[in-house]
């Protein structure tokens, strides 16, 4: 049975409301978040594994980390080919082939997790469990095409806050695993994620559906790369998105390094974090609805700050209770960063097209064709975000033995978050001249709603 949809104007109310629109997107917004769901657990996975990896497998704190960075930079840099993907095969169609491909890293790691493995091995086997973070560039992707401006930020932050959920959901069975059957037997882990691999890709094929319409637009994607506002807003991603996923692949060996947790200590703290950022993200994107996506953001990288704070202090100090709360509130903060800039993106590409004269559907469809492409390379760079949190860490412990250090950094970081959300977004300024010699409004008035 064919699944491709031949027409869709989600802006069209009447459409939206009675002529099925808004059914047909939720159907396929449910069986996206499971898919993406379980790529987040595999991209995760490494976060679980090096649990397991007690020493006989002869791999060191600063090893570790550099390990579990591997996912984070092969699935940050996935993120761009995955997000044309959609437009070139169908957002249903590779739905079903990316979650296909999750098979790969988990049945190889499966093979290649017991003691006197090379680290080499590791490396590349750990590298594999990137396309579980490439999901999330064609997800949100293809999400985005379904629904109108006026509902963006709440369906982004629900696909993504269901797909985040997918990191402390294989923490939780890693627990499960050493907590029941010991840290020596990690191949159950990966005996659970087979099947809902393919019960996954089987639901998509069965349930979702190709948008047409949606075609790739070489000319978007390099609109979208020249565009000065992709590249910011990528950079404030680091800040929201990076904290998130960083701060799940490390949150058990900090726990392990900075405060000597056992694996099944550990493994009892490190799904908290990273399960109330991801069901928090969907609040972010509609905070970001009803008050403006730059508002949220501002507020929240000050937030971010003063939590990261509490942090420096409780690893200075060694006090693990204060850590924990600093540190869990660090992971609240970026679900909620994560909804309300995802949510500014086709906002501010909405304000150029009206700021370029276009009105109606016309600067709705233009806003739609550069958010689009935007959203895989902001996606990409605050995924690689992750990556220097995780080698930083990895520096810190090598050269300080403490994660102290690292934080200070992203105290540092997220204090110019906070500086250039407010410069560019709310600031009030005079309208300035786009390429094209155009009024583009960056100020308050313009951007303060998106």
């Amino acid at each position: 049975m064919s699944r491709w949809i031949e027409q869709w104007d989600p802006e069209d109310v009447r459409f939206w409301n009675e002529g099925g629109g808004k059914r047909v997107a939720a159907r396929n917004l449910a069986f996206s978040v499971l898919s993406e769901h379980i790529g987040f657990s595999v991209w995760s996975l490494w976060s679980v594994m090096v649990l397991f990896m007690g020493p006989k497998y002869g791999v060191d704190p600063a090893g570790k980390f550099f390990l579990v960075a591997m996912p984070t930079l092969v699935g940050g840099v996935l993120r761009v080919p995955y997000t044309f993907a959609v437009a070139k095969f169908g957002g249903r169609n590779w739905t079903v082939v990316s979650a296909l491909l999750l098979l790969i890293p988990v049945i190889t790691a499966s093979f290649v997790m017991k003691p006197g493995v090379s680290y080499t091995t590791l490396m590349v086997v750990a590298a594999l469990t990137g396309v579980g973070g490439g999901n999330f560039a064609s997800s949100m992707t293809n999400i985005n095409s379904f629904y109108p401006l006026r509902e963006k930020g709440w369906a982004l932050g629900l696909n993504a806050g269901g797909g985040n959920i997918g990191v402390p959901a294989i923490q939780l069975i890693g627990l499960l695993v050493i907590g029941t059957a010991g840290a020596t037997h990690p191949r159950i882990v990966l005996a659970v994620y087979i099947p809902l691999i393919v019960v996954a890709a089987t639901l998509s094929a069965l349930f979702m559906d190709n948008l047409a319409p949606v075609k790739n637009d070489t000319g978007a994607a390099l609109d979208a790369a020249r565009d000065g506002h992709t590249w910011i807003m990528a950079f404030l991603y680091i800040g929201t998105f990076g904290s998130f996923i960083g701060y799940s692949f490390a949150f058990g060996l900090v726990l392990q390094n900075q405060f000597g947790r056992t694996p099944l200590q550990a493994a009892d703290l490190t799904f908290i974090g990273p399960l109330l950022g991801s069901l928090i993200r969907p609040v972010g994107g509609r905070l970001a609805d009803r008050f403006g996506g730059a508002r949220i953001t501002w507020w929240n990288f000050l937030a971010m700050a003063a939590a990261t704070g509490v942090v420096v202090i409780a690893s200075a100090q060694k006090s693990l209770a204060t850590f924990l709360v600093g540190f869990i509130a660090l992971f609240v903060l970026s679900g909620i960063g994560n909804g309300s800039a995802f949510k500014m993106i086709p906002g501010i590409f909405q304000k150029k097209a009206e700021a370029k004269g276009l009105v109606g559907e016309e600067a709705a469809a233009h806003g739609r064709r550069l958010s689009g492409a935007a959203m895989g390379l902001i996606g990409a760079v605050g995924a690689l975000g992750g990556v220097g949190i995780n080698l930083a860490f990895r520096e810190s412990f090598l050269n300080a033995k403490s994660g102290t250090p690292a934080f200070v950094s992203f105290l540092v970081f997220y204090g110019v978050c906070f500086v250039v959300t407010w410069a560019v977004y709310l600031r009030r300024t005079a309208p300035a001249a786009d390429a094209a010699g155009q009024a583009a409004p960056t100020g308050a008035a313009a951007y303060a709603e998106v």
